[in-house]
């Protein structure tokens, strides 16, 4: 069996906007400036307290908690007010239909969203059931911490070998080498193509339309 497993925010999904308002939603409403744009997608990958201690540097235990339940507040009056947006990037269905179709394939999620949001996010987008672990920041710890894809490789029973993490940020790929797993990450996210590479990524995706034939011509050359 092979278990290809994939980050979210900024490799499925294009939530860029959205996170970018709930940042700065919270800075505001505890009068801070917020971080430019940069710095805060530099910390997305993280879960949100280690993502909040990272943007406030010297900020206090209380002051990082009291932030986190702010940001949970404001995602939560969004999700009831209706506010979802963010959609999948090009190509990101065919690829779950493409593998999820496969009996030697199993997929997983690995993010630093919590369990509720991946649920959120998977019913909006018509993607319940195509994953067979869920790996999030309140039941694993924070990437770049190998936790989550050690947990996803013993839900399935997948060996390091054969299991694949998919990311645009150097936290996924530090995660995924720790385990032990292949790093495989993606050109259109939150952190730089040099980022990648300096932290373990053994390859480089530009587009969708990429990845099967990219994990079909390694698991080729292992049957070879």
């Amino acid at each position: 069996m092979k278990l290809v497993i994939f980050d979210i925010d900024g490799t499925l999904v294009d939530s860029r906007a959205t996170i970018l308002r709930q940042w700065r939603a919270v800075f505001v409403r505890h009068g801070m400036t917020p971080p430019d744009d940069q710095t805060i997608l530099s910390v997305i990958g993280l879960s949100l307290k280690p993502a909040i201690a990272r943007l406030m540097g010297d900020g206090s235990r209380e002051d990082v908690a009291a932030m986190a339940e702010s940001f949970r507040d404001i995602v939560l009056a969004e999700r009831a007010g209706g506010v979802m947006h963010d959609a999948l990037y090009p190509g990101a269905r065919d690829v779950v239909d493409g593998l999820g179709g496969r009996d030697e394939v199993l997929m997983g999620i690995a993010t630093g969203k919590a369990m509720r949001g991946i649920h959120h996010m998977l019913d909006k987008l018509d993607l319940q059931g195509r994953f067979q672990t869920l790996q999030a920041a309140d039941v694993a710890p924070s990437k770049p911490d190998p936790g989550m894809v050690l947990q996803a490789m013993r839900e399935t029973g997948v060996d390091a070998a054969n299991t694949f993490m998919i990311g645009d940020t150097e936290f996924d790929m530090q995660m995924a080498r720790s385990a032990g797993a292949q790093a495989i990450g993606v050109s259109w996210g939150y952190h730089d193509i040099d980022h990648l590479v300096a932290n373990g990524a053994q390859r480089i995706i530009d587009h969708f339309d990429e990845l099967i034939p990219v994990l079909d011509k390694i698991w080729q050359r292992e049957l070879a």
